[in-house]
């Protein structure tokens, strides 16, 4: 005898319920491509963006990375670089020579129809400020080729910089720009004598700031984000990670630290401005710490990622299972045997990269920085962390506020070398985490 129960049939569809389920499975289809449109066009509105932000940045800072450059004749004998002056011992001393009489000189030799002091005076203001002080740095190293004429690169102004760029046009009138007509002149006659050329800009990377735009440069700025970025991660790392590691392994479930974790959640949202005005209140005012200082500064911005790395630790902590815990308790490791030697070196991976994106962060701030005095103009590379510095945002918000039309190149120059630190944080906290990390 068959048991088995005959399938009960399916309710034959009317010709008015198939269309209408297959009006219902169209519209579905039609809703999810609309989603997926959606999503791409977002997609592509967003690269767009980033691309149009690229783009602008670029074409405003390529031409920082070059500077234009007079090759002058002058005279280095001993006749004009006085060898005794300035010295008790008879030895040539280079350093009291005239070198900005030199340059003029020479550059006067160049148009000996220009006798008006006034036009003497636009033809001189071509070279830079800077261009004595680094000729008398290339006589002092090598004082052994001192006598006779030498051909050398004199730097230029900013605005005969400029105008050579394509930044200053003499199209317009002569009273709106600052460079005259008889300056056009005679550039574009020392260009049409190959007196002229384009070099890569050394200076942009060897020099600290500077009130004259084409000697300014970002080492200053570099040295003090890179004393900013040790003192914040020696500070936070530590800090960050035991505090994850007690509230995630350790800390009892009750009142105060729900508290404690609600707080740091908050502090995580906090206005980067509010740590800048603590950092004032207690490293300044209160322990009467140097201002501008990167010590400070570090201090300032390790209390602004702190919040970052504790959260992301302890979501790093909470990802490794509860089995390796267990393991290790089991062949008799202790309770702190099993988190030191299993499972924070399993959490590590993630921890790390919480830890680069939060300094990748406070590289990037000004704003607290600021409260504590680093918008100060500061010509001279930091040595120690106790020495005036400056960071690269705040270098780059200086810049931007100069009247100088040849700093707004170095401002998104600037920008490009920040940004190109930001983006290998980033990469390196990509590949640390595809590197190490594990799936369970």
């Amino acid at each position: 005898m068959n048991s088995r129960i005959p399938p009960t049939p399916l309710p034959s569809l009317s010709i008015q319920s198939a269309q209408s389920l297959r009006a219902r499975i169209r519209r579905r289809h039609v809703a999810e491509r609309r989603f997926r449109f959606y999503g791409f066009a977002a997609m592509f509105l967003t690269l767009a963006v980033l691309v149009l932000v690229f783009v602008s940045i670029l074409s405003k800072a390529y031409t920082a990375f070059q500077e234009n450059v007079l090759s002058l004749t002058i005279s280095l004998d001993s006749a004009s670089i006085d060898s005794t002056k300035g010295s008790t011992t008879g030895q040539r001393n280079p350093l009291t020579a005239e070198y900005r009489k030199l340059i003029q000189t020479a550059l006067a030799g160049l148009f000996p129809a220009v006798t008006d002091r006034h036009e003497r005076h636009l033809l001189f203001s071509l070279i830079s400020e800077g261009a004595p002080y680094a000729l008398r740095a290339l006589v002092t190293r090598q004082q052994a080729k001192i006598g006779g004429d030498r051909t050398v690169d004199v730097l230029l102004s900013d605005e005969a910089d400029q105008f050579l760029k394509g930044h200053i046009t003499a199209h317009v009138y002569e009273t709106e720009r600052k460079i005259k007509d008889l300056q056009v002149t005679w550039l574009k006659e020392l260009q049409a004598r190959g007196l002229i050329h384009s070099r890569f800009n050394i200076t942009l990377f060897t020099a600290g700031d500077s009130r004259e735009p084409e000697l300014a440069g970002i080492l200053g700025a570099v040295t003090g984000s890179f004393y900013l970025v040790i003192v914040t991660l020696s500070l936070s790392f530590p800090v960050g990670v035991a505090s994850a590691v007690y509230l995630e392994e350790f800390a009892p479930r009750n009142r105060i630290t729900d508290l404690i974790e609600v707080n740091i959640n908050n502090l995580a949202a906090v206005p980067s401005v509010v740590f800048g005005l603590l950092g004032l209140a207690i490293f300044l005012n209160g322990l009467r710490l140097p201002r501008s200082a990167p010590l400070v500064g570090g201090f300032v911005l390790s209390l602004l990622i702190l919040p970052t790395i504790i959260i992301a630790a302890r979501a790093a902590l909470k990802a490794v299972p509860l089995s390796i815990r267990e393991a290790a308790l089991g062949i008799g490791a202790s309770k702190m045997q099993s988190i030191l030697h299993h499972v924070l070196p399993l959490a590590m991976p993630g921890i790390m990269t919480g830890t680069i994106l939060g300094l990748a962060h406070a590289l990037g701030e000004s704003a607290p920085l600021l409260m504590i005095g680093m918008v100060a103009f500061v010509v001279d590379t930091p040595v120690t962390l106790l020495d005036p510095a400056t960071v690269l945002p705040v270098q780059i918000y200086l810049w931007a506020d100069s009247p100088e039309r040849a700093f707004l190149e170095r401002t998104a120059a600037a920008i490009v070398v920040l940004l190109g630190f930001l983006i290998a944080m980033n990469t390196i906290a990509v590949m640390v985490r595809i590197k190490f990390e594990r799936r369970w």
